[in-house]
């Protein structure tokens, strides 16, 4: 125990308290049982070790990961019995995927410890979302995304802004400075400004968070071999180079010589470890329920770092757009456009782009890159990264 206590005092020293993820106000942290999910690397350990240097009495808190060597001989459930003889009110459990049956002995610690508050985190959101449907009425569920525009902006260039609702960014309501010039910025951000992490090593950075949810992550969820985890590589491969992506599941099957449920299977995998998103129509009538229209990578970052000379401008924007929106909103495809969100149709394009698309239809909107500025139905895309 007094290992794990200085390991936290020594992670707790060097966490930063300067900038908070949209996420931090959100949850709400008097919560007995928190679960905090996400893709790999866009700072779920951080937000929670702010919390707890911000807010926790140090005398009573403890922060652990579920990769620690300590795990070898002991159980959750035995640190949870230690730490609270010791008076222990808070705990903090980070990766907790890692461990074997983890969603069992924290049912265990719910119930046996009502003196306890944990917090848990996990990156690989499948295993995460199994064992949250076993901790069902305990356990308050948090899933965090990477930076928007607006968190980039304030984090690594200083600028601090308010998020806007949806409806006022339509509205085209906002209060920047007069001297604000976002294009200055975003094509950085689009290329390298997603992830927490920054520096010279931001590509390989992004690679190993690739990696390690490709051979890792997912083959220890879905109990797959080695050959198998290396056609989720190549399903990803594909898909990298041919985004947006109409998927005709029984060529990639043909492709990947495996079966059409098996294609199916996998595109779930690597979008629920948040390395593609599957734009689906709204037949389904629950989120998720319609049937996939296309397929984009998750974000911008990975369409640069895996498309490489396949980064086609037009698909970086389908996809801020998406990526962006989808935190706060459900988005669909539309049948006439580029996307629906909340009954609103939106066509996607440059400076240039016209509203023939849209001409006549009620509710819709031109999204222009390359533009500072909004007028009538058309919208600057960068606005939207002002969504959360």
């Amino acid at each position: 125990m007094d290992k794990l206590q200085d390991r936290f005092s020594k992670l707790l020293a060097e966490t930063g308290t300067a900038f908070h993820r949209y996420m931090y106000d959100r949850i709400d942290w008097r919560s007995r049982l928190i679960g905090l999910t996400g893709p790999r690397g866009v700072g779920k350990t951080t937000l929670v070790l702010q919390y707890a240097k911000e807010n926790l009495p140090r005398e009573c808190s403890l922060y652990v990961t579920a990769e620690d060597f300590y795990f070898a001989d002991h159980k959750l459930l035995d640190l949870a019995d230690s730490f609270s003889r010791e008076g222990g009110k808070y705990l903090i459990i980070d990766e907790i995927h890692r461990y074997k049956d983890w969603s069992k002995e924290l049912k265990l610690i719910y119930d046996y410890h009502p003196e306890l508050s944990v917090v848990f985190t996990g990156s690989s959101v499948l295993d995460i979302n199994k064992g949250a449907a076993d901790l069902s009425r305990r356990a308050v569920m948090y899933n965090m995304q990477g930076l928007s525009f607006r968190e980039y902006l304030n984090l690594f260039h200083g600028f601090d802004s308010q998020t806007y609702t949806f409806d006022e960014i339509l509205r085209l309501k906002n209060d920047f400075p007069a001297d604000f010039r976002p294009l200055k910025y975003f094509r950085e951000y689009l290329e390298r400004g997603y992830y927490p992490f920054a520096g010279d090593n931001y590509g390989l950075r992004l690679m190993q968070v690739v990696n390690t949810a490709l051979e890792s992550d997912i083959p220890q969820y879905a109990g797959m071999n080695v050959s198998t985890g290396r056609k989720l590589k190549q399903l990803l491969a594909v898909i990298a180079k041919s985004v947006p992506f109409k998927p005709n599941v029984s060529s990639l099957a043909t492709v990947l010589n495996v079966s059409r449920n098996s294609v199916a299977d996998y595109c779930m995998y690597i979008e629920e470890a948040g390395l593609i998103a599957q734009l689906r129509d709204d037949t389904g009538g629950i989120r998720g329920l319609g049937k996939v229209e296309k397929i984009y990578l998750d974000n911008t970052n990975l369409i640069y770092a895996l498309g490489r000379e396949n980064a086609e401008i037009g698909n970086v924007r389908e996809t801020f757009f998406l990526n962006q929106v989808r935190v706060m909103q459900d988005v669909v495809a539309s049948s006439v456009s580029d996307f629906v969100v909340d009954g609103h149709t939106f066509e996607i394009g440059g400076r240039k782009k016209g509203k023939k698309q849209i001409d006549g239809m009620a509710d819709a909107f031109v999204v222009k890159d390359d533009i500072e500025y909004g007028y009538g139905n058309v919208i600057p895309l960068w606005l939207f990264g002002f969504n959360y």
